[in-house]
């Protein structure tokens, strides 16, 4: 987009701090302000950083300086602030999932078209090393065409070190709205868009016990499922089987795998941006697995390094961790939850084109002006 960005946060919560990591060393994002409904949390986060005002939202919204809003809200204010960033004639980048539903989602990427801004979406994690360099090794064909895919993602809940997991267990949350964008987001990135799923889901524990914090020991309802199966069907014809779990212990299974013709690949947990490939090729089956050296994706990424590339990425080129790719993302969420309440394969209504590859590439390095596209 030439020029830096002028960012302003809103939303001061435990997962500002990462981004407060990633942004400062990157030459084409600029934190300028910060903002929370408690404005002594983001009076904290502003004492933190040079030359960072702390601000009311409306104060935020309203500031000429800010020109993208990085929305940290939790997920059932993601569409709402989003909404107000637009009108003020702001770009967005938020964390995932887009909006709490595909109707508010929607409604945020019509607003920006209209208003001719940018909408942005974590997660941004795909663009590290680990998922690109499983990306490029798909591209080269080193796999064959690819089959299948697995994707497993085991915890017995968040409420055992979040202090306020509430959000979790209502509506908009769950393990598949939570950690399902990190691995839907890896299976389009690796095999392309979704064009039809079928789920199934159960509901084990009606309450969860508190277990940091100044609430520990107390009890919160569970409202959604907190167990989300499902088989996802590329238009590539692959088949993705996708487990999300609030309930189970722990499992050996790999966070995902790819299985093609000629080999199958390990890949790394989408939660992070690194993290080793492996590869087992038919013919060396019997040698076992073969870890490979990292050939794409951003170098030492971290959060906010999708908000950079949007940045980056000039007039009239998508930007990779892009607004309708998070749309398709959160539809195919969605549908898959409708398909478990209906007992039936449900059709994706959306598509998205696969994002561009990122190639072995570092931000910190980068001149925001006059800067090729990546």
């Amino acid at each position: 987009m030439g020029e830096p960005l002028n960012i302003g946060i809103i939303g001061c919560g435990a997962i500002v701090a990462q981004y407060l990591k990633t942004l400062p060393p990157l030459p084409s994002v600029n934190l300028v302000a910060v903002a929370d409904l408690d404005l002594a949390r983001a009076q904290a986060v502003a004492a933190s950083q040079d030359g960072v005002r702390a601000l009311t939202v409306d104060e935020l919204l309203a500031d000429p300086e800010v020109d993208t809003v990085l929305n940290l809200t939790i997920p059932a204010a993601h569409a709402e602030v989003a909404l107000r960033a637009i009108a003020a004639g702001k770009h967005v980048y938020g964390e995932k999932p887009l909006a709490a539903t595909t109707k508010e989602a929607r409604e945020v990427l019509d607003a920006a078209k209209e208003a001719g801004v940018r909408i942005g979406c974590a997660p941004d994690t795909v663009l590290g090393t680990g998922i690109q360099t499983a990306r490029h090794v798909i591209d080269a064909g080193m796999i064959g065409r690819p089959i299948s895919a697995s994707a497993t993602m085991v915890t017995p809940g968040h409420e055992r070190w979040h202090p306020n997991p509430d959000f979790y267990y209502v509506p908009g949350g769950g393990p598949l709205l939570d950690m399902g964008p990190y691995y839907v987001t890896a299976l389009v990135t690796l095999l392309g868009p979704i064009t039809s799923v079928i789920g199934a889901a159960s509901h084990t524990r009606p309450e969860r016990i508190i277990g940091s914090g100044a609430r520990a020991g107390q009890s919160i309802p569970v409202t959604i499922d907190s167990h989300v199966t499902g088989v996802l069907v590329h238009a590539s014809g692959a088949l993705s089987t996708l487990v999300m779990s609030f309930d189970a212990v722990q499992t050996r299974s790999s966070n995902i795998e790819i299985h093609g013709e000629q080999a199958s690949l390990t890949v790394p947990d989408p939660n992070y941006f690194d993290g080793e490939v492996s590869i087992c090729t038919l013919g060396t089956r019997e040698e076992g697995w073969e870890v490979l050296p990292s050939s794409a994706g951003y170098i030492g990424a971290g959060r906010g390094y999708g908000l950079a590339d949007m940045a980056l990425t000039p007039p009239g080129e998508q930007h990779r961790a892009n607004g309708e790719l998070a749309y398709h993302v959160l539809d195919v969420m969605e549908s898959l939850l409708r398909s478990a309440a209906e007992g039936a394969s449900v059709q994706v209504s959306s598509t998205v084109d696969r994002p561009r590859g990122v190639p072995f590439a570092s931000l910190q390095d980068q001149d925001p002006q006059g800067l090729p596209v990546l």
